[in-house]
């Protein structure tokens, strides 16, 4: 490259409005110019330049819509000054970290028209969506819902100040305007919302397949809320993951006072932690795109050359982007903690001082119009790339081939107990072998072999860095195993493109619960708009559960798992409650069968009866409920179990009663969500009809529900039912436990088949004197030995 500096080098060198460049980055990009003429990526070295003084320009006039964003209900293309009625009467918005994210995509655009490759993205700081936003209507890269309504015209960018945190809702109770204060389906090219920091930074590492590149925008906000991302120089291999780039901006401040790295030394302290942790980390002046633009193109290079070495040895030292910077910078009170919201001391509807600070500030910010238009054109190099814009990166549409599902090994009903976690097992090692295609990722915190998944440990492994003699690891394996719940469930929720499973104690998925969450409510809301997710969906399996996790004490005795889960909608948050193997297996593959749903299947991993064969298995999955035993027309009285051990008590409850006379009808539940009052047209379309739930209820029985959750939430969900207190009853986990057997957490609770029957009795007008004998009568009524009820029933 010429070392006289050209005219185009000049005009970007002297930067534009707020905008400057450090001696340090304008040699940076000279370099970087002459490695890619010397490379043969490009021969226009004006292009070069024309594209990071277009940035400059970009980047400017997005930071003046995010302010206006804030604070104005218009924008105005003449940059006048706005008078006081211009203003919001409730200002609202993540200011200080959205002004922070302009420079950062607008280098990451910049990065993908130097290399003509349009490269994934993301953002863990989901609130700061306002950056993204501004320079979607800027560029023109809008959602499809989004376009027409907001573009770079006055009418365009006015509409998206109006609308942002305009708290528009329609009647029927849904957002009414395609913009909301955190990353959205509406927002074009967002996959995730980012409203649970941390998250993003424990997924990025294993979303992009080979091939494929993702620059992860991430915040020093989250590098105190989820640790797990030290490991990602641990889970990163050459042989099957695409180019991951770390840009953490460094702004040192959350909401209330400074992060703990500006706290403890700032960026050369981040730069020592991280370097222990295995990255190659380097730190750039967080203010310009164009040090972000060359941050990402140096970050791949030197992730390319250790993967193109013949001897490379992992861990992989991770190149990691520090942008460093203040909170709100390019506007009033950048630096302070009023950035994180409002950075202005007052209101500037009422506020005179306010008013003119803004004004001010955003006087320094204004591109005019053409000006803009020429910046935006040279970056509007798609076409002629034969490129996707950014709003189509790859991820944003992640839709893998539908998996080759075999058929499960199915077991006799009636055959000798077995376990259906090693049904499971086998069943899930078949999958693997039958989609090759399909990258596979297995969250395990720790237990996947004493929780009888060893077949799938066996020939998927640990993956590690150097592997131990005589143990199941390997360099390439798939099992990602840390004692961090969050960190391995986002291994198995980022692979999109592949096929997943995580395994937990079911006490212990309870911390991965706000990763699950976060994944549901979003593919929820992509349904909402018509867009279906098109993942495979993501099977949680919790086992060494609530009743049978005999060896431990309560802690680990915790059927919350379940229960919030079903609080979410059933269309996209399964959960499941298969009662042996055939049924197991069966729920598994209806599980990969879906796109877009994260399902919980609860599962036991002790020995248990063969109670339906392959066909009445199915059944039992694809209804959501089936009956065990008895005849609905001529029951009595029906028994409702919910979990493989409460269906078992139920069985020996109808026994005993049978004994007496008494006819009844069991009911075994497998998937709840299936048989709730629906909450609106999608989940409608999901659960169970009225004629279908009278035919498994009918509606004129006494009814006892037997649940391996809390009794509490499974009735308030079985709604539908419900006949009243005087018709319906249900037990279950009455938060009881300790270091007791399955006959033990069963009477703890008041859940053993005697219970039952003494829950009965009163419904159907029968005497318990006539049903238990004294010494079972003294048992559950808290005077005699709780052994007398392992007596047989028959």
């Amino acid at each position: 490259m010429n070392h006289d500096p050209s005219p185009e080098f000049l005009r970007w060198a002297n930067g534009y409005g707020v905008i400057e460049h450090s001696s340090e980055t304008r040699d940076r990009v000279r370099a970087l110019g002459a490695r890619l003429i010397a490379a043969g990526r490009t021969t226009e070295v004006d292009a070069y330049y024309r594209l990071l003084a277009a940035a400059d320009r970009l980047a400017s006039a997005a930071m003046w819509a995010v302010v206006h964003m804030t604070y104005a209900r218009r924008m105005d293309l003449s940059g006048a000054p706005l008078p006081p009625e211009a203003f919001k009467a409730t200002p609202e918005g993540h200011t200080g970290g959205s002004l922070n994210m302009v420079p950062a995509f607008v280098g990451y655009l910049v990065a993908n028209a130097i290399t003509a490759t349009t490269r994934s993205w993301l953002m863990g700081q989901g609130h700061c969506v306002a950056s993204i936003e501004a320079i979607n209507a800027l560029t023109g890269d809008v959602s499809a819902v989004q376009k027409g309504r907001y573009d770079r015209s006055e009418a365009g960018l006015s509409r998206l100040a109006t609308d942002f945190y305009s708290y528009a809702i329609d009647g029927n109770g849904h957002a009414s305007v395609p913009l909301g204060s955190h990353a959205g389906p509406n927002t074009a090219g967002a996959i995730s919302e980012g409203g649970y920091l941390g998250f993003a930074e424990v997924q990025y590492v294993h979303m992009p397949l080979p091939g494929e590149r993702l620059v992860a925008f991430l915040s020093d906000g989250a590098f105190e809320e989820q640790r797990g991302s030290d490991w990602t120089p641990r889970w990163w291999r050459a042989e099957d993951s695409g180019i991951a780039v770390p840009v953490m901006i460094l702004n040192g401040r959350r909401i209330e006072e400074r992060a703990q790295i500006a706290q403890q030394g700032g960026s050369d302290w981040l730069a020592s932690h991280l370097r222990h942790n295995g990255f190659d980390p380097f730190t750039i002046d967080g203010r310009d795109p164009a040090a972000f633009a060359w941050a990402i193109l140096t970050a791949e290079e030197r992730l390319e050359r250790f993967a193109a070495r013949p001897d490379r040895r992992y861990p992989a030292p991770i190149p990691y982007v520090i942008a460093e910077t203040v909170k709100g910078f390019g506007f009033p009170g950048a630096g302070t903690n009023a950035a994180h919201n409002l950075p202005l001391g007052g209101n500037p509807s009422n506020d005179e001082v306010a008013r003119q600070a803004f004004n001010d500030a955003a006087r320094s910010l204004f591109v005019p119009s053409d000006e803009l238009d020429r910046a935006i054109g040279a970056l509007a190099v798609h076409g002629k790339q034969n490129r996707p814009p950014e709003s189509r990166h790859p991820l944003a549409f992640r839709h893998p081939p539908s998996p080759r599902l075999p058929e499960p090994d199915w077991t006799r009903a009636g055959s000798p107990a077995d376990c259906a976690m090693h049904a499971l097992d086998r069943w899930f090692v078949r999958l693997v072998d039958h989609n090759p295609e399909l990258r596979p990722r297995v969250g395990n915190p720790d237990e996947l072999r004493s929780n009888h998944m060893g077949a799938t440990l066996d020939r998927l492994r640990h993956r590690v860095n150097v592997c131990e003699p005589g143990t199941a690891e390997a360099v390439d394996g798939a099992v990602i195993t840390a004692l961090n719940e969050e960190a391995v469930a986002g291994a198995a929720l980022a692979n999109k493109g592949g096929l997943n499973l995580i395994v937990s104690y079911e006490a212990f998925a309870m911390k991965m619960l706000g990763g699950l969450r976060q994944e549901i409510v979003f593919a929820r809301r992509q349904r909402e708009i018509g867009r279906q997710p098109g993942w495979i969906s993501v099977p949680l399996v919790v086992t060494s559960h609530t009743w049978e996790n005999s060896k431990n004490e309560q802690s680990h005795q915790d059927p919350t798992i379940g229960e919030a889960l079903l609080g979410e909608m059933s269309d996209t948050a399964r959960v499941l409650f298969p009662v042996d193997a055939n049924t197991a297996m069966a729920a598994l593959r209806s599980v990969y069968g879906g796109r877009g749903q994260v399902a919980c299947l609860i599962v036991s991993k002790r020995d248990m009866p063969h109670r339906l064969d392959a066909e009445t298995a199915t059944r039992f999955v694809e209804d959501g409920a089936a009956h065990f035993e008895g005849v609905p027309d001529a029951a009595d009285l029906q028994i409702v179990a919910i979990g493989a051990y409460q269906l078992e008590e139920a069985l020996k409850a109808a026994s005993r009663l049978g004994r007496h006379g008494h006819r009844v009808l069991v009911t075994g539940i497998c998937e709840p969500g299936r048989f709730r009052q629906p909450r609106d047209p999608i989940e409608a379309a999901f659960t169970a009809g009225d004629d279908a739930v009278a035919a498994l209820f009918p509606p004129d029985l006494p009814r006892v529900i037997v649940t391996h959750t809390r009794p509490e939430p499974m009735l308030g969900l079985l709604r539908r039912l419900d006949g009243g207190p005087r018709r319906t009853t249900a037990l279950g986990y009455i938060s009881r436990g300790g270091t007791f057997d399955v006959p033990g957490m069963l009477f703890a609770n008041r859940c053993s088949w005697a219970h039952l029957v003494d829950a009965a009795a009163p419904l159907a007008g029968w005497s318990q004197v006539d049903l238990l004998t004294p010494a079972e009568r003294d048992a559950i009524n808290g005077r005699g030995d709780p052994a007398h009820l392992l007596i047989s029933t028959t």
